[in-house]
């Protein structure tokens, strides 16, 4: 495996790769995809609170210095 691959956790199984290579990144696999998918669609999963203007304040801008969190700016 790539070293410079991004190393990402699979939701559903918990496996480590570089799943955001693959059609079904960030999952390992059709099936975690599909896992998933089900526990939305049977309400297994839900978003806790409707989301508020609040919420989104702190992206209201552009990014800057090229990272999309305005609290890491000037990070390098």
């Amino acid at each position: 495996m790539d070293p410079r691959a991004t190393q990402v956790t699979c939701p559903t199984c918990k496996k480590t790769g570089d799943w955001l290579a693959t059609p079904w990144g960030p999952f390992c696999s059709k099936r975690c995809k599909l896992i998933d998918l089900g526990k939305w669609l049977g309400g297994e999963h839900v978003i806790s609170e409707p989301l508020r203007a609040e919420h989104l304040e702190k992206y209201a801008g552009p990014p800057t210095n090229g990272h999309s969190d305005p609290s890491k700016a000037g990070d390098n």
